[in-house]
């Protein structure tokens, strides 16, 4: 990877001004590029198993399953990052700040699902499953914070991953208080529950902050990363937009359903924040195999 040599034009400590679909370019095409490592195989088939038998063995096939669905996806997501770490044994190109934003986001969910009903799938994945895979997710996202900011930190890309999250967290919390709904009839575990919602919309910023503030490369498995975030926004946002009418919420404005839109509006922003760089990604996996890297800015190379 070489070094960034000259500052991007117009970044803001905020937005990433760095259209993704303008300069993304595939990586190498070579055979090393095309070789299927084990571990991601592996990853990717336990992943599909265990999907299918929550589908059809816990869920029996309701549509509500799919927002397990969309917990199982993005825990594939922080697995695939956690097998980057053990398989390297380095934290370049990781952001922590990120994955803290996530770690914040799934502990948000968890004070409401752990012993609340009000946003939970009505089938049977909602009573044990979720809970247990969002806990899951949360033990990797801690393990891979301590391999960052600990064991590993001399390899941590820590000066360029600078993005403040400070004020995001802050106003995901302000928002959610302003915005949540009343599924659970209790105000305060109501807004936890939409701040995780928020923070869960814009955790990838400082990923994409790194990423450009690193010269463009992104690892495959970090690429695989990103888009499996996508994916499991997706199928989120699907079950939201099928239950948009029973989401309720002390109206501000009669008949105007503020917080079934602000759920809507959240996943649309992240949609834009990783649909470009996930169709891209795509592109690069069908010309060069799963085992390949992005390169994001076209006037830096990611090597051999």
């Amino acid at each position: 990877m070489q070094p960034l040599q000259d500052k991007p034009p117009n970044l803001h400590p905020y937005l990433i001004h760095v259209p993704l679909s303008s300069m993304m370019t595939p990586c190498s095409t070579g055979k090393a590029a095309k070789t299927l490592p084990v571990n991601l195989l592996v990853a990717y088939g336990v992943f599909m198993l265990s999907a299918g038998a929550v589908w059809h063995l816990v869920a029996d096939g309701e549509f509500s399953s799919i927002l397990t669905m969309s917990a199982m996806v993005q825990c594939l997501a922080v697995v695939l990052l956690a097998l980057q770490m053990a398989s390297t044994g380095s934290a370049s190109g990781i952001s922590a700040r990120a994955l803290s934003l996530d770690a914040l986001a799934i502990c948000c969910r968890l004070s409401n699902t752990l012993w609340l009903n009000g946003y939970l799938p009505v089938d049977a994945s909602g009573d044990y499953v979720f809970q247990a895979i969002d806990m899951c997710s949360l033990g990797v996202l801690m393990w891979l914070l301590h391999q960052i900011l600990v064991v590993k930190r001399h390899t941590y890309d820590a000066e360029e991953d600078s993005m403040p999250t400070l004020p995001i967290a802050v106003g995901a919390f302000v928002m959610a208080a302003l915005l949540h709904g009343n599924m659970n009839n209790r105000p305060v575990f109501d807004t936890l529950w939409m701040a995780g919602v928020f923070l869960s919309a814009v955790a990838v910023l400082p990923q994409l902050w790194l990423i450009t503030k690193t010269g463009g490369c992104v690892e495959a498995l970090t690429s695989h990363y990103i888009t499996a975030m996508a994916v499991s926004r997706v199928l989120s946002g699907m079950f939201m937009w099928h239950a948009f009418k029973d989401i309720t919420c002390f109206a501000w404005i009669t008949g105007f359903n503020h917080t079934s839109w602000a759920i809507m509006a959240a996943h649309l922003l992240q949609m834009l924040l990783l649909g470009d760089f996930a169709y891209y990604y795509v592109k690069a996996v069908f010309t060069s195999g799963l085992n390949c890297r992005v390169q994001t800015m076209e006037n830096y190379g990611c090597g051999v």
